[in-house]
């Protein structure tokens, strides 16, 4: 089963004396995604988000908890489902894309080599 790293939150989900500072989610199943469209998961549909979410959450939490969260967080969360969509060469050809893949850690984001004239 794969999880994601804990992902931090912005704001806290807060439930009688538990806070919940980050949320782990594991990777769905096609029966977990049931009531649910790929493309409206893919799109970080929030219906379509407020129905998974609470299934591969851990800690639990709640469609309610969907609902009140910040979207900030709601938004790294969906950005988590959404990957979890694709097919690993097609996540890693993306975050290529995106350049999250840097072998050289000292240079920055625009620290790109201009083009020859």
């Amino acid at each position: 089963m794969q999880t994601t790293k804990p992902i931090p939150l912005e704001t806290p989900i807060k439930r009688g004396d538990q806070v919940i500072t980050a949320v782990t989610l594991r990777r769905p199943d096609a029966g977990t995604l049931r009531g649910t469209t790929l493309i409206d998961l893919m799109q970080m549909d929030v219906s379509a988000l407020t129905i998974v979410l609470p299934r591969i959450a851990m800690p639990q939490i709640t469609q309610q908890d969907v609902r009140q969260m910040d979207p900030a967080d709601l938004n790294a969360l969906g950005q988590e489902v959404a990957g979890f969509l694709l097919k690993k060469a097609d996540l890693a050809r993306a975050k290529t894309e995106i350049g999250e893949t840097t072998t050289d850690s000292s240079a920055g984001p625009n620290s790109e080599t201009p083009p020859s004239a």
